[in-house]
């Protein structure tokens, strides 16, 4: 009865949700934590730029192995080692923009567990939700991200202002310890007598539109997972590449933001993030609105049988990345608190309601090797953020030797461009080479 009531897929969604909001309080409140104690001594844009990138190599480099991994011996205790390795790290490592080394040392660390943490929860959503649910498990799940960005906006400057950088990473630490024995205590792997094709196929697959030649194999239960991973139809996909580009994309807009919106905010528009109150973390809260949206229209959408997936998949991307590049180049133009606030997250909205597009499509057209596309897609949205976040730096910097204040609009308008097209890019790409078909049996 109690099993009815609340049923253990909803609580792993749930516990999922809190794992990307933890998650993602740790990446903004370095970024936060770090900025303050490095502009405190005088560290450089460029040299910033390079610190807040080091986490994204390490990220980079995990993402496959990770999907891999959550593959072989089950995405519910992957997650949990990254979570403690991660957690961990941040209670051992001090917050000195002085010890390089060691900053940099730990950040891949950071960045090497927390690759491992998306194809594992991906393997997982695989494994326990049905087909009809998908949409709004995996938005709700990532829209945690949003949720804990926007908590760490909100608190992590006052932290830091009364309890120093370094107690930042205390805290991260313990949210991390937390959530490690929540999920321990309650996660648990689907019964197959209960599920029988939960293990690698997917609960509900067969729910699943699939290519013609495929549908004979799927009925009669699916190719077994013996056969290896088809490795080089996954390389060779434009479906999975559609997603690739639109996570790329994604990625570079988002990473972007959330290392250097505190900088624009305190030095492009001389604000103090303290005093900023609450309208900080509206960007991001945004996206956990928009992308809590975008879940239930795409479910909606495709249970009712208004649309295909595929088309459904295809109208809810196109409108977010299209919205969010008009978004992204207008930025620099508002001038005040409210302009940038608003334009940032309009920008981070809409993105947000993107991913009920291109992010939940891993599962659409591979739920038997969710986790290792998620892999494959989030590593281009890794390089993204080391992409990004660098050049970001870069072009700062380029602009000071321009004699160009960062205080000017000037210095910024190639930050939010370059995000802008990529997300017209991105767009077309996916309406020309996306599927809501199950393609990898």
């Amino acid at each position: 009865m109690n099993e009815r009531k609340f049923p253990t897929r909803y609580l792993i969604v749930l516990l999922t949700f809190m794992c990307t909001c933890v998650c993602y309080i740790e990446r903004v409140g370095f970024s936060i934590a770090y900025t303050i104690a490095a502009d405190a001594v005088g560290v450089n844009q460029a040299s910033k730029g390079t610190i807040l990138s080091t986490f994204y190599y390490g990220y980079a480099c995990s993402q496959v192995p990770g999907g891999w991994a959550a593959q072989k011996i089950g995405g519910r205790r992957v997650l949990l080692l990254s979570f403690v390795l991660w957690s961990l790290t941040c209670a051992l490592v001090p917050l000195d923009p002085h010890r390089v080394v060691i900053l940099v040392v730990a950040r891949l660390l950071v960045g090497i567990a927390q690759g491992f943490i998306f194809p594992s929860i991906h393997t997982v959503l695989a494994q326990w939700v049905p087909p009809h649910e998908r949409s709004r498990s995996v938005s709700l799940t990532t829209s945690g991200m949003y949720l804990g960005a926007a908590a760490g906006m909100l608190f992590i400057p006052s932290l830091v202002n009364f309890k120093g950088p370094q107690s930042v990473f205390v805290v991260e630490a313990v949210l991390g310890a937390m959530w490690s024995l929540l999920w321990f205590k309650f996660a648990s792997d689907p019964p197959r007598s209960e599920h029988p094709k939960a293990a690698a196929a997917g609960f509900g697959d067969s729910l699943l539109p699939v290519k013609g030649n495929q549908k004979m194999r799927v009925e009669n239960g699916g190719s077994s997972a013996k056969n290896g991973i088809p490795w080089k139809r996954i390389i060779f996909s434009l479906p999975v590449w559609a997603i690739v580009v639109n996570n790329f994309t994604f990625h570079y807009a988002l990473y972007v933001l959330m290392n250097w919106l505190p900088t624009y905010f305190e030095q492009g528009l001389q604000l103090s993030l303290q005093e900023m109150g609450s309208s900080k973390m509206m960007p991001y809260f945004n996206m956990f609105i928009f992308s809590n949206i975008g879940g239930v229209i795409a479910d909606h959408l495709i249970t009712r049988r208004i649309a295909s997936v595929t088309g459904t998949r295809k109208l809810l991307n196109t409108v977010g990345f299209i919205s969010a590049s008009f978004a992204l180049m207008a930025l620099p133009v508002f001038r005040t608190p409210n302009g940038a606030v608003l334009c940032s997250s309009v920008a981070l909205g809409f993105l947000a309601l993107g991913r009920a597009g291109f992010a939940v499509n891993h599962m659409d057209i591979a739920p038997r090797y969710a986790g290792i596309v998620m892999g494959v897609s989030n590593t281009a949205g890794t390089l993204a953020g080391i992409v990004g976040v660098e050049l970001t730096g870069q072009l700062l910097e380029a602009a000071k030797h321009a004699d160009l204040d960062i205080s000017s609009p000037d210095s910024w308008r190639g930050v939010f461009s370059i995000p802008g097209f990529l997300c017209i890019f991105s767009a077309i790409v996916f309406l020309l080479f996306s599927t809501g078909e199950r393609i990898f049996d």
